[in-house]
């Protein structure tokens, strides 16, 4: 059985985006899922000067080691002020000084999503310019507008989104 990791970069208790990875997940097939929370991983403010004094802290290596021991990647991104999250940004970061192409090629379905008509597209099309330079094997993207309107109980509801969804994880599935 694939192991599969799911997680958004995003901190938020209440987090859009990781309610859409669980989502996403579960409709993969013959997979283990593991479910990740950037709030387990509580990480400082990358600095040089940290990481000199005090070196890399366990929670990025801890982090890191889900991601290599993982067969595939399900991430959905949270956008402020059309970047990533800082979260997201400083966990990103702390793993990269320790292994420069940190998503080691597992294949991924890359998402976002927003309350918004564009769906979180800015820090999705960052990631797509800058993933692949760390390893990134995006094999599958999807972007969901609109969430509170398109996402309710726990899926989308809306049938055309939801089959564009049910493509990518297919696209995912055949790329383990």
């Amino acid at each position: 059985m694939k192991k599969i990791i799911a997680f958004a970069g995003s901190n938020s208790k209440d987090s859009i985006n990781l309610q859409l990875a669980v989502y996403a997940s579960s409709l993969t097939e013959n997979t283990k899922v593991t479910v990740l929370d950037l709030n387990d991983f509580e990480l400082p403010l990358y600095g040089i000067d940290y990481e000199i004094e005090h070196g890399i802290p366990d929670n990025a290596h801890k982090f890191l080691e889900h991601i290599k021991s993982s067969d595939g990647i399900v991430l959905s991104l949270a956008e402020h002020n059309g970047a990533y999250a800082t979260v997201f940004k400083n966990i990103f970061d702390w793993m990269s000084r320790i292994d420069g192409k940190l998503w080691s090629e597992k294949p991924m379905l890359l998402m976002a999503t927003s309350p918004g008509g564009r769906g979180g597209a800015t820090a999705l099309e960052i990631a797509k310019g800058r993933f692949p330079y760390m390893g990134g094997n995006i094999v599958a993207e999807y972007s969901l507008p609109s969430f509170g309107t398109n996402f309710q109980d726990g899926r989308i509801i809306d049938n055309e989104l939801n089959n564009q969804l049910l493509a990518q994880v297919k696209q995912l599935q055949n790329n383990l």
